[in-house]
């Protein structure tokens, strides 16, 4: 059954490639809150900044790298500084008006995610495989908190009070940051299958989570919000390779538009949709890229989409094939694309 009627959207124009981009998958987007610049994190050991204009043109500004894959960047509130993680298990701040970039924060495994906490003059927040998160305030070298996670971190979000983060064995932690070292609500995922991402709603209170086998759970955060909680399917393909004639593909990346709190999904199977959780609506179906999706952005004014178009090793080692594209795109959104549907 699907949950999700569909709404049938005019031709656009063609969506616009970033300039010189990275070398190696594409494995976090970010743009600044306060100016058209974009963040982007590689395998290649490096963090990017591009400049973009209204019109999708883009320019390189600066990099600075760490001594392994970098796996997700963030930025601060206002602008100034950039946060990232890696492989190297280090927590790395570069800050834009000096061009430097310094070691802010450490785990025993690498940091597979983090974002900035707009409270206290601002925490950083590091998700690692260490089975902890850390929270830091740049320039003290040791951690103002740490909170114990029940498995491995695999991705986490920050929405005023709350954070989440969904770990290995499908295990779901919900944080009031008004007591951030506290576990407030641990459930197992909704979902049967391993957790990829999880992101939160713009309104604070609850979040989607998709996982590798096709399907995506929007949950609240409150026992008496339960009944709006459900799931749907996504980005799989009819065929006659698995048992029900159905192949599934992981769901990568969940991001929500801030101004309309509708979001994109997106794929191993390179197709993104944009959808309204409270209208079951599904609002936009995009042209299958030729490759998988790695990532995605909405801009501060919601007007530009950024999508990352490279390997996401979703087929192993044997899937890395030689030339393999790595590209992030730049989609001007057009407000009937992303706006809320009135409910049926």
């Amino acid at each position: 059954m699907s949950f999700f009627g569909s709404t049938t959207q005019p031709a656009t124009q063609p969506d616009v490639e970033v300039s010189d981009p990275p070398t190696d998958s594409i494995s976090a987007l970010a743009f600044c809150p306060t100016a058209d610049y974009l963040a982007v994190a590689s395998w290649d050991n490096n963090v990017r900044i591009y400049e973009i204009s209204q019109t999708g043109q883009s320019q390189g500004k600066a990099m600075y790298s760490h001594e392994g894959p970098v796996l997700d960047v963030c930025w601060s509130k206002d602008g100034t500084k950039i946060f990232s993680g890696g492989a190297d298990k280090a927590a790395r701040m570069f800050d834009v008006s000096t061009g430097q970039s310094t070691q802010v924060g450490a785990h025993d495994a690498p940091i597979k995610c983090l974002r900035w906490i707009d409270m206290n003059g601002g925490v950083l927040v590091t998700g690692s495989w260490d089975k902890t998160l850390k929270y830091w305030t740049p320039g003290n070298p040791n951690p103002i908190g740490t909170l114990a996670l029940p498995e491995r971190c695999y991705s986490l979000d920050v929405q005023g009070q709350l954070l989440v983060c969904a770990t290995a064995e499908r295990h779901i932690v919900t944080v009031n940051l008004s007591n951030p070292t506290t576990i407030y609500k641990k459930i197992d995922s909704p979902l049967k299958w391993q957790t990829r991402v999880i992101a939160c709603f713009p309104a604070g209170d609850g979040y989607a989570v998709g996982s590798i086998e096709g399907r995506v759970a929007i949950q609240y955060v409150e026992d008496k919000d339960a009944v709006n909680n459900f799931s749907f399917k996504c980005h799989r393909k009819e065929g006659a390779t698995t048992k029900d004639g159905t192949n599934v593909f992981a769901v990568n990346s969940i991001t929500f538009h801030q101004q309309h709190g509708t979001f994109s999904t997106a794929g191993s199977d390179g197709v993104m949709y944009f959808w309204d959780k409270d209208s079951k609506t599904r609002l936009k179906t995009f042209d299958a890229a030729p490759g998988p999706i790695s990532a995605t952005a909405f801009n501060r004014t919601g007007t530009i989409f950024a999508y990352a178009l490279s390997y996401d090793w979703s087929k192993g080692h044997s899937g890395m094939t030689a030339g393999h594209v790595n590209k992030v795109m730049l989609h001007a959104l057009k407000d009937e694309e992303i706006k809320k549907k009135p409910k049926k």
